[in-house]
């Protein structure tokens, strides 16, 4: 997802919201834009956590885990 340039990442972001019980909840989905691969979310949480994941990974942080290696919830969506 990430640009050959180092420090450059773009994605599509889609936002909405759906009802749990009386509760509104948001929900996300980021596209690269180059590749149409998307990746959902189930919580605005987890949202960040990938995001800040990615941009350390771009930043070439090597401490920083893929999230495929810490067991990241989300799901693809398609």
């Amino acid at each position: 997802m990430s640009d050959p340039r180092r420090g450059y990442v773009a994605y599509l972001l889609r936002l909405w919201q759906v009802s749990e019980g009386k509760n509104a909840v948001w929900r996300a989905s980021l596209e690269d834009p180059h590749t149409g691969e998307r990746r959902g979310f189930a919580t605005l949480q987890e949202l960040f956590t990938y995001l800040e994941t990615e941009a350390c990974r771009v930043d070439g942080d090597p401490s920083t885990p893929n999230l495929s290696e810490t067991g990241d919830s989300t799901a693809d969506v398609g």
